[in-house]
């Protein structure tokens, strides 16, 4: 196999394993099922899902058969969701109510879709667990859990990081942009102090942004990133090392900032319990670290693996050449989300 036809291999395996995600940025997007007490046995219902789904079969809410529907609100259109509301009456479970009964949501495993279960009993208990494919019930157990909120923040915020496509692909232009080792570190730790400082002023309610300019502004920082890539990487020319290049952390704690507001909407989106923000808070943000590193850690290995697999075949390749194709993918993909997002922005 010649050096041209490694790359085009390498290349359409690359696009390959984006054509599912090229269109959206944010696959990720929860739903939430949310149940508040107002009466002795009477509840408010919210359900908050994605429009688009992977299935035909539609995700539905499920709660004990001892509770009834006394009244429905039209369904909202809410962002890329639509919003469903209901009151329930659960007279017929007796005494505890909820507690001891399960609730879910059905249809996940067909849409390979998570929701979040919130429940707010008129006591102050307020509960909060992940249903997924192979858990789709939750059993409302007496009194809440600290351990999983841990838990079950943690998996969102890894499933969060690894559906934005976009935050991906700007960990992979920092990976191009200093290679490994210690500048690698303190990019990546530049990246996150960046995300973790708006996450936390968003969450908590000190600090409000207009998301469609938001989201643009993300897709033109990994734009920037690749144009800096391609001066970078460019062959047959030496080029004078830049700003970026020399401090590749201020570029990275600066649009982290703007990553960072991404985070923000998407945990709330899902939502936080009221008595435990810190916690989910917290634990939501190691759980995108966790998919962050683990991310990283793959290409890493991808990339020793690609060169061991070189080194047995003797095949000889460019690989300054080659490093072009993620630096052209990552141009591509954030022209096409800059020009999608700036469409949403005026229009």
């Amino acid at each position: 196999m010649t050096s041209a036809s490694l790359i085009r291999f390498a290349l359409a395996l690359l696009m390959l394993l984006l054509h599912t995600s090229m269109a959206e940025a944010h696959r990720f997007a929860p739903s939430l099922l949310k149940l508040t007490q107002t009466a002795e046995a009477t509840y408010n219902v919210v359900w908050k899902t994605p429009t688009e789904a992977l299935s035909a079969i539609a995700m539905q809410p499920s709660w004990p058969a001892g509770c009834r529907m006394v009244a429905e609100n039209p369904v909202l259109r809410e962002g890329t969701g639509t919003v469903s509301s209901w009151t329930l009456d659960c007279g017929s479970l007796g005494e505890a109510g909820l507690v001891g009964e399960k609730l879910g949501v059905v249809g996940l495993a067909e849409n390979q879709a998570s929701a979040m279960v919130m429940l707010s009993l008129s006591d102050g208990r307020r509960y909060q667990s992940v249903v997924n494919a192979e858990t789709p019930e939750f059993l409302v157990p007496a009194q809440p859990s600290q351990t999983r909120i841990m838990t079950e923040y943690s998996v969102l915020g890894t499933e969060h990081i690894w559906g934005g496509t976009d935050h991906l692909m700007f960990v992979l232009g920092l990976l191009l942009l200093v290679g490994g080792g210690r500048r690698l570190l303190w990019t990546i730790t530049a990246f996150t102090v960046g995300h973790s400082v708006t996450l936390a002023l968003v969450t908590l309610g000190l600090l409000s942004y207009p998301v469609a300019l938001v989201e643009f502004a993300i897709a033109l920082s990994i734009f920037i990133l690749a144009l800096e890539l391609t001066r970078t990487h460019q062959v047959g020319s030496i080029q004078p090392v830049s700003l970026f290049k020399r401090h590749p952390w201020w570029l990275a704690g600066g649009f982290g900032l703007l990553h960072g507001m991404g985070f923000a909407g998407a945990l709330a989106d899902i939502g936080l319990p009221h008595s435990n923000v810190p916690l989910a808070l917290l634990f939501f943000n190691i759980g995108i670290e966790v998919g962050q590193i683990a991310f990283v850690l793959l290409l890493l290995g991808g990339w020793w693996l690609f060169n061991q697999a070189l080194a047995i075949s003797a095949v000889t390749v460019n690989r300054r050449r080659l490093v072009l194709i993620p630096v052209y993918l990552l141009g591509g993909l954030s022209a096409m989300w800059c020009i999608e997002r700036g469409i949403a922005l005026v229009s």
